[in-house]
């Protein structure tokens, strides 16, 4: 059963980001991990690129199918997960507290098109 965490924002893409301040924290949902199965590569983008709302920024793969990772908003990448280099297992075993990216937000208005834990719990079983 999948968890879903108040307090982040969710995409329809199954990616959250939960806001510090001017940063984001961007991942994959709890939903997704269990859909992917076990994750073997996780790829990120370097830091200082620039993400944008709605667009690819990395990939996920396990051992059933590799999955396009999108951005929930917009921004400048200032820190990867580095650990998910060597253990990317860690997604399956906590996604919220392994997230992949942290960027600098753009456009904090973005955060409002994205839907809170008890939508996004809705929009998975539908």
């Amino acid at each position: 059963m999948a968890k879903f965490e108040e307090g982040l924002r969710y995409s329809e893409s199954h990616e959250y980001i939960r806001v510090e301040g001017e940063y984001g924290y961007i991942g994959i949902s709890d939903y997704a991990q269990h859909a992917l199965g076990n994750v073997v590569y996780v790829d990120m983008p370097e830091v200082d690129d620039e993400v944008t709302a709605g667009e690819e920024f990395g990939a996920v793969e396990s051992v059933k199918a590799a999955s396009d990772l999108i951005s929930p908003v917009s921004g400048t990448v200032v820190e990867v997960n580095e650990a998910l280099e060597d253990t990317p297992e860690l997604l399956n075993e906590d996604a919220f507290a392994n997230w992949i990216i942290k960027v600098q937000l753009s456009d904090p208005s973005e955060l409002d098109n994205l839907m809170d834990a008890k939508t996004y719990a809705t929009f998975c079983e539908e």
